[in-house]
């Protein structure tokens, strides 16, 4: 069962989310989720480490292992979404149920939201769906955001907002380019 909360607000009873999702309520799971559900109040998204820090703020004793055993039950029961950026650890949020997608920072991590913006889910109908039933497309956008791309500009001597251009020092990390050193490579009459 998802909880299609779409734009609403963070719920402030974990214990009834987790009764409608017939899952049973524990100090843990109640812990988890109410430490998500926070950091959704605040447009944030946590990783597992994260979501450890503050559920033991909430429920003392809880191990790393208890936090990813609830992560993992809540998002089988569809309470939590898990989100996968390459080259970075998850992230989990509990906006579920909306096949919203995600602005993901380069240089910082930072995640935000982005709703689909051609109506409800146009990114289920790919050009071909060789055969699958598509209920669900997950999309990340990456750039750099506001924050890391001032910094950078600053760092670069440029005006702020600015995004220095991917050659020479940057703060995010580089793009893989295949370079050549002219100094060792043979000309035409080289022996």
């Amino acid at each position: 069962m998802l909880r299609d909360w779409g734009h609403a607000p963070a719920t402030t009873e974990p214990t009834a989310a987790l009764r409608a999702a017939g899952l049973r309520v524990t100090g843990q799971r109640v812990a988890v989720l109410g430490a998500l559900d926070h950091a959704r109040a605040e447009a944030r998204h946590l990783t597992a480490a994260e979501v450890a820090t503050a559920a033991r703020g909430r429920t003392a004793g809880i191990s790393t292992q208890a936090v990813y055993d609830c992560l993992d039950a809540l998002t089988h029961a569809g309470l939590v979404r898990r989100i996968e950026p390459a080259g970075r650890p998850a992230l989990y949020e509990t906006r579920v149920g909306d096949n919203h997608h995600h602005l993901v920072c380069r240089a910082c991590g930072h995640t935000v939201d982005v709703d689909c913006t051609h109506g409800a889910a146009p990114c289920l109908t790919p050009d071909a769906d060789h055969g699958f039933v598509v209920d669900e497309a997950e999309v990340l956008f990456w750039g750099v955001c506001p924050a890391c791309a001032a910094s950078a500009a600053h760092a670069a001597g440029g005006p702020v907002g600015a995004v220095p251009p991917p050659s020479g020092r940057s703060p995010w990390p580089p793009v893989r380019t295949r370079t050549t050193d002219l100094r060792s490579t043979p000309t035409r009459g080289d022996p």
